[in-house]
């Protein structure tokens, strides 16, 4: 039997050899970061390492000081000894699987990822590993996402239908990602499109990096109230309940993500429509991503973890429970808070 390439540690997933975390969530001397989202990205670490799309975002939201050096997919570099690389996760731009090689012992350390081309992230990449640790935000079999293609048909009706009886069009979603992702999605000729500013300043860190977004306005007091007529505006999950919505009167509200397909969430979050859209697997991918690794052993970490080991298991292949701090998709706003500072 192979010995583990890792240990969990009270400050994340640990390589002992090459004496540096994966996405730590107290600080360490040196880490590995999959993607810019909060919960993987953290502030107080001595040095980080990341994909070049990840580099800008993470000194945005961490500061310009840190010190961060980045690498791109598929490039090979050795720590004491080490070989790691990092691969597409498909999440959002920049996101990274983690691969690492000890004497043709292969770990793969997935992040969050997701299967769909979203034809804004460079889409995943299946590693072939020993041990592959993957996430399970949304690993139940419930979890069936429709086709991209379709949810933005959707999106585009909704926002013509509100336009048609005069009303703007609020969407939610994450600045980090999801954002870009809607935009790219978008019907440009259905209106105006503005946005919050925690949505402005990252699609602007994005496009300062090179991403092929459309420029977008952002929504200042000195903004004229009749132009948010028939608009879309795009917000952050904590726009919700915010007295900042009353400026668009009359609006329609409408969330995305993949927790809207829970039947009660649009209820409880006081919205008028709710888009399923996620940048995570759904159950089929989420199986169909650890049949491609062809991994003799499963770690699974936050989200259904007992759920999906159990099922694992039950189709014979050795799943065990990884305790994380990873939070995977939330609906609560967590990520964003920050995003609001002025960009230069």
């Amino acid at each position: 039997m192979q010995q583990e390439l890792f240990q969990m540690t009270d400050k994340g997933i640990y390589i002992p050899d090459a004496d540096i975390y994966i996405d730590p969530w107290k600080p360490v001397e040196k880490s590995i970061i999959t993607h810019g989202h909060s919960d993987h990205a953290r502030f107080g670490n001595n040095s980080y390492l990341c994909h070049h799309l990840s580099k800008p975002v993470l000194k945005y939201r961490l500061g310009e000081m840190i010190n961060c050096c980045s690498v791109e997919y598929n490039e090979s570099f050795t720590i004491n000894g080490i070989k790691f690389s990092l691969h597409p996760a498909g999440h959002i731009p920049g996101s990274a699987q983690i691969r690492i090689e000890k004497n043709g012992n292969v770990l793969v350390v997935s992040g969050d990822y997701k299967l769909e081309n979203d034809f804004l992230s460079t889409p995943f990449e299946p590693v072939k590993c020993n041990t592959f640790i993957t996430e399970s935000t949304f690993g139940l079999p419930i979890f069936r996402w429709k086709k991209q293609s379709e949810i933005f048909k959707d999106i585009n009706a909704w926002w013509q239908q509100n336009a048609a009886q005069n009303r703007a069009s609020v969407l939610v979603a994450y600045s980090l990602g999801k954002a870009q992702r809607l935009l790219k999605g978008l019907d440009l000729h259905n209106g105006k499109i503005f946005a919050h500013g925690a949505v402005f300043n990252m699609n602007e860190v994005l496009r300062q990096a090179g991403l092929d977004l459309p420029y977008i306005e952002r929504i200042t007091a000195d903004t004229n109230k009749s132009e948010f007529k028939n608009a879309m505006i795009i917000a952050p999950p904590s726009a919700v309940g915010n007295p900042w919505l009353k400026k668009f009167d009359p609006y329609s509200l409408a969330f995305c993500s993949g927790w809207m397909q829970v039947r009660g969430n649009k209820r409880r979050q006081a919205i008028d429509r709710g888009f399923v859209v996620s940048d995570h697997v759904d159950w089929p991918a989420l199986n169909e991503a650890v049949k491609l690794t062809e991994a003799e052993k499963i770690y699974v970490t936050h989200g259904y973890t007992a759920v999906f080991v159990k099922w694992l298991r039950e189709n014979n292949l050795d799943a065990h429970e990884l305790k994380t701090e990873f939070t995977g998709e939330s609906i609560i706003a967590t990520d964003d808070i920050n995003d609001e500072k002025n960009i230069a």
